[in-house]
């Protein structure tokens, strides 16, 4: 069974400090806005690297692609 963008969010979410999360997607390419003070001080593929730990396998098993932009809190209020 595909994952719905709901369950993304979800498993994102409940692996990471997130502050906030939207998902869209169609049950195989998925598209993400992840907003957490855990990307402070990272650079881009260290930000996508924490998002594909929260997954973890499902990253292989379930879901085919995914974009994903990745901002702290200070950088959505800037850009939001």
């Amino acid at each position: 069974m595909l994952p719905t963008p709901d369950q993304i969010k979800e498993y994102i979410e409940s692996n990471m400090t997130c502050e906030h999360v939207h998902v869209v997607g169609d049950g195989s390419h998925f598209q993400a806005i992840i907003v957490s003070p855990e990307f402070a001080g990272k650079r881009l593929i260290q930000r996508h690297q924490l998002v594909y730990a929260a997954l973890g396998d499902r990253m292989k098993a379930e879901i085919h692609a995914l974009s994903m932009k990745t901002l702290t809190p200070e950088e959505f209020a800037q850009n939001g």
